[in-house]
Formats: C-alpha cells, structure tokens, sequence
C-alpha cells in the first residue's frame, strides 16, 4: 500500500479564513477540495507537502450564476455540476462536451473546476476549454482580488499564477450572444487522459460568415489557443475547405512527443481531424443559436 508523507491538516471555514492559513503556514501548505489529483501524487511522494488545507466547506465557491453578460462559476463547483447545468450547456456547449470525457461519475462527483485548472496537468481538458472561451480567474490573497485572464493563469505544466498565499475564486466567462462551442477528445480508453484533444468557439456575423474563433488543443504541446486561427477564419463563410485549412494549422502548431499514447504523427493527424471536428459542430451550433435569435 502506498502511503502518503505525513502531514498537518487544517478545515477552512470561509475564503478568509483559507487565505489567512495559507500565509501563516507558508508555501509548503496545499489546498485540497476533491483530491483525485494530488492524494494520488502524494501516495506516490512526487508531492509532499507539509499540510493540506481542506476548502470543502466554502459553500461561497460553490454557484454558477449569471451576471448581465458574463456566467461566473465558483471554483468549487463540482464537474458533476457543470454537466447537469442547462444553462451552461445553453451557453458553453463545450463546456458539457468536455464533462462528459472527464474521468467517470466518482472522480465528476468530487473532483472541482478550481482543482482542476490549479492542478495545470497538460493533459487536462478543462484548461483548455477555458483558454478558447478567454474565461478570466479571479484570485484573492492578502492583497485583496485580482483578475487574471486564463492564457496569463497556466505558466507551464503544473505551474499556475496563483500564489502560495493565493486562492482561485472565480471563473468567468463571457457571454456572446450569437457564439457557440465544442470540444472533442481521443483516448485510449473512457475516461483515460487526452491522446488528443481539441475545442473551439465560434461567433457568427449577422451574414453567416464567422466574426471571430478560438482553437484550442490538449495534450500536444501547445499552451493557450492555436495563434492564427482566428484570423484565419474572420469573414469566411463556414465550410469544409476552411476547416481544412484550419486543421492543417493546428496541427502545425502542436508540438507532441512520442510516449505511450502514441506517436508524434498519430496526435498530429489527431489535432488536424479534431479540429475540423469542432469547428463544424460550433459552426452548426452557433448557426442554430442565430437562426433562434432571428
């Protein structure tokens, strides 16, 4: 059985009280909500840190509300959650896409939006979701809060902007009234990190033809959105010629390595494929939302 260095353990009451713990106890204290990502590190001492401070109890973080043209959702808001909302399926479809491919019902149940993009695992979907619909973090500390956009939150594999006397609050993404989204992954096996993955987000003019886009991949190498895409598709009318031509680029700008889950060549056929993929499923999407809205 593997088993975990020890360690102190303190049960926050609210954000202050998280915040203020966090300061005294120093950079070697860890925030654990769900878990599924850290516990597992810990069993296997790739992480050890000094005490674990449990924000369980922080009912604050825990809503998906509305705001005027902004959707904000706590970062304890569990993925189980975000699958079962109709609103966020409504606004974000790419949101509910990627839910529905992470992990399986036990690890959804526990496992929280604010984990997961704190936890910067290369492979994980949410990350990527967030960088094409350009959410903001919103982050408090000592200092008071601050608004972070998500491309500046991830610094590297595993390494976010948040500071050791720092706590992730907020995700907010903003609303666009004639946009929608998808997200597509392979994997080896249901609920299996990304072989590959791709998402996207599309905002139809009133012609048909698309005003802006976003594509974003996981598991390849790339941090953020893919750089051109969007000027790539501005002011062309949707079509499979253009997805093509967005899918070559994609995968030009994805740098994946050989390891178990495949070769170089497969993730990169992967991230042209996958990128069609998603750009034709938020096209249809966003064509369906206009044509409600007209």
């Amino acid at each position: 059985m593997q088993i975990p260095a020890s360690f102190d353990y303190d049960r926050a009451t609210d954000v202050a009280h998280a915040i203020a713990l966090l300061q005294r106890h120093g950079p070697e204290t860890r925030v654990v909500a769900g878990g599924h990502s850290l516990l597992p590190m810990m069993k296997l001492r790739l992480a050890r840190p000094e005490r674990l401070i449990d924000i369980n109890d922080l009912r604050e973080l825990d809503f998906i509300r509305r705001d005027g043209t902004m959707l904000r959702v706590g970062a304890l808001v569990r993925h189980t959650a975000l699958l079962e909302s109709a609103e966020v399926a409504q606004l974000f479809p790419i949101i509910r896409d990627a839910e529905q491919v992470i992990a399986d019902p036990v690890v959804r149940n526990r496992g929280t939006i604010g984990g997961s993009l704190c936890q910067a695992d290369p492979a994980e979907d949410l990350s990527t979701v967030c960088d094409v619909l350009a959410a903001v973090a919103i982050i408090r500390g000592p200092g008071g809060e601050r608004s972070l956009p998500m491309a500046q939150f991830h610094r590297g594999p595993y390494e976010t902007a948040v500071a050791p006397d720092e706590l992730l609050c907020e995700i907010h993404f903003p609303i666009h009234p004639l946009s929608s989204s998808a997200y597509e992954k392979v994997e080896r096996r249901t609920g299996d990190w990304a072989v590959t993955a791709a998402g996207a987000t599309v905002t139809l003019s009133e012609d048909g033809s698309i005003a802006d886009a976003a594509v974003g991949l996981t598991a390849v190498g790339l941090d953020g959105v893919v750089a051109g895409i969007a000027e790539l598709l501005r002011g062309r009318p949707p079509g499979e010629e253009l997805f093509a031509e967005a899918g070559l680029l994609a995968a030009a700008a994805a740098r994946p390595i050989e390891d178990q889950r495949g070769p170089v060549d497969y993730k990169r056929h992967l991230a042209d494929e996958l990128t069609r993929r998603v750009l034709r499923r938020a096209c249809a999407r966003a064509a369906q939302t206009r044509a409600q809205k007209g």
